[in-house]
């Protein structure tokens, strides 16, 4: 059983930063990457970014490129999605998770994520 939680979240204005770490707990032996995910008001959870559990390779959304960036502690079993520029339409509530599944193109998925935090909220104002 793998434990995550998030923290980091809170209120920031348009054009801020914001840092959010995630920490693994846990049977991790067996997690192939790590991901974070994010869920608006009113809208279906989306991927924001994915790590692989070595900290080699990482994939973010369209909607953030250029502006968070993922990153991994693999001796204290930390992620951390550094968010810069934050826009109103970044505010949701953010999770990390993590998949055992290997298949790389499959990692932007939240279906191949096994273990979820319970996430943490994210407020941009105007």
């Amino acid at each position: 059983q793998v434990q995550l939680v998030e923290s980091g979240g809170g209120l920031v204005q348009a054009g801020g930063s914001l840092r959010l770490s995630c920490a693994a707990s846990g049977r991790t032996l067996g997690t192939y990457a790590m991901g974070w995910f994010r869920q608006a008001p009113g809208k279906e959870r989306e991927f924001v970014s994915t790590i692989s559990w070595s900290g080699t390779g990482t994939y973010s959304a369209d909607s953030v490129k250029g502006r968070f960036t993922i990153s991994k502690d693999n001796a204290k079993k930390m992620v951390f999605l550094q968010m810069s520029n934050l826009t109103p339409q970044d505010t949701a509530v953010y999770y990390c998770a993590g998949t055992s599944n290997l298949y790389r193109s499959r990692w932007t998925t939240e279906e191949v994520y096994d273990y979820w935090g319970q996430g943490t909220q994210v407020t941009v104002s105007s």
